[in-house]
């Protein structure tokens, strides 16, 4: 007679313990557009409601072609992920407070429509020679009731962004930080974190488009400060996978320790955000720095620091 026991563990071995991998590339780059568009987005808004528009034209006009596009982009990329991408309207059908997905989906819903009316109240102030090619201006009468409507209600408009670009950044942390069964995942820090990452990204995107001084110094030391608070959160992070449970500390190996400690110290820590921000700091103690380095950093930073936390994270698992 055989007899036979049932061991559990809490033991995650690579290539041995059985996992689960769901999400792949088009989720990290979902994360990352709905991030660097709600930087963008809540910068511009929060400007054009100060009234400095003129002052600062990037991060209001120039730098709004950015939002649309990157929505639209990774809301394909989202549907392309999906086992079953047509019936994705379904998210639609209802809404559900508990769940981030109910959020996002809704979120994006209203976000990305606003986001086309800024960007085309502002179509023929920036891109007068487009218009002088293309004229869909004299193709389309009824666009210039709908450009003069959204001229006319801009500042609700922006009053509507800012707390809808928060939320988005919010959300693509919490999205993650929801899968209680994830043990990389389940940390309440994500939240704040992705939102400060995204601000980053946003701010130098922002920077790569300026062509005045004043707006590149003013965005180099607002993204010098988000760079720091980033810094502090992801300490804040790691240090509580050391204070929680031996699923979380084994979880944390993977980032300390393991197959993504040089994706994610060397390439997210390092070169996405402490070289930058004492690129930046440079900057703005007066010394020479090419402002275009730091901001490439930044965002290629915060692009592998999404995928990081989604391939880690799908390694992780509870053991129950």
């Amino acid at each position: 007679m055989i007899q036979e026991e049932l061991f559990t563990s809490g033991r995650n071995i690579p290539n041995i313990d059985p996992s689960l991998e769901i999400w792949h590339w088009p989720i990290a780059v979902y994360l990352f557009l709905g991030g660097l568009a709600a930087g963008i987005l809540f910068f511009g808004a929060l400007i054009y409601i100060l009234g400095k528009e003129d002052t600062y034209p990037t991060a209001v006009k120039s730098a709004s072609i950015i939002p649309p596009i990157a929505l639209s982009l990774g809301l394909l990329a989202l549907v392309y992920d999906l086992t079953h991408p047509l019936y994705t309207w379904q998210l639609y059908t209802t809404f559900r407070i508990e769940s981030p997905m109910s959020w996002g989906a809704w979120v994006l819903l209203i976000t990305t429509p606003l986001s086309f009316l800024w960007t085309f109240s502002y179509y023929r102030e920036v891109y007068p020679k487009l218009e002088a090619k293309l004229k869909i201006f004299n193709r389309f009468n009824f666009l210039k009731i709908v450009e003069k409507f959204t001229i006319k209600n801009r500042k609700n408009i922006a009053n509507a962004l800012i707390p809808l670009a928060l939320i988005l950044g919010v959300y693509t942390g919490i999205l993650l930080s929801a899968f209680n069964a994830r043990p990389l995942w389940n940390n309440a820090i994500l939240g704040p974190l992705f939102l400060v990452s995204g601000l980053s990204t946003g701010a130098a995107a922002i920077i790569l488009l300026s062509k005045t001084k004043a707006e590149k110094h003013l965005f180099g030391k607002i993204d010098l400060g988000l760079i720091i608070v980033e810094l502090a959160l992801i300490t804040h992070m790691i240090m509580g996978y050391f204070a929680g449970s031996q699923v979380q500390l084994e979880a944390m190996q993977l980032l300390v320790n393991g197959d993504f400690t040089l994706m994610f110290f060397g390439f997210v820590v390092l070169l996405g955000l402490i070289i930058p921000g004492f690129l930046e700091l440079l900057e703005l103690l007066g010394f020479k720095v090419p402002v275009v380095v730091p901001a490439l950093l930044v965002i290629l930073g915060g692009l592998i620091f999404r995928f990081v936390m989604i391939e880690a994270g799908q390694l992780t698992r509870f053991l129950y």
